[in-house]
């Protein structure tokens, strides 16, 4: 398990056999870049400044899904990427459900995400609608 606080994470390289990873109260963005990490599972980015802007998430996504592979388990809570309405009182289950199907879309190892583990329904509305379940509101 690899405790990191920093803006960069260039040394990570180094750690190609890291199974958990912990960046949980940084300043880490959408532009986050990880080095290939093959036996990655366990990713928590937690309280960062990741969003669902300018389809910045969705390469984010992308970003992971090429470069942990192995990885099972994520959780973005307290990201406005990750709608929560305890933390956001505009948001609703709602909107947490359709960013559980877009995340799930992207990345379908996955066996947790944030504190849930993802059930068959999901996985299977995440093939057939993930795809258009970015979660946007109104301005």
């Amino acid at each position: 398990v690899a405790f990191v606080v920093c803006r960069s994470l260039e040394g990570l390289k180094t750690f190609s056999y890291l199974e958990e990873l912990i960046l949980d109260n940084n300043l880490l963005g959408n532009d986050l870049l990880l080095p290939r990490l093959p036996h990655l599972h366990t990713l928590t980015l937690n309280k960062n400044q990741i969003s669902f802007q300018r389809n910045t998430c969705k390469i984010l996504l992308d970003h992971l899904a090429e470069v942990v592979p192995s990885l099972q388990y994520l959780s973005l809570l307290g990201n406005i990427a990750c709608p929560n309405e305890l933390v956001c009182q505009e948001k609703d289950e709602d909107d947490y459900q359709r960013y559980r199907y877009f995340v799930l879309h992207k990345l379908k190892n996955l066996k947790f995400l944030d504190t849930r583990k993802v059930t068959r329904r999901e996985r299977e509305e995440a093939l057939i609608r993930g795809a258009f379940m970015k979660v946007v509101k109104p301005k």
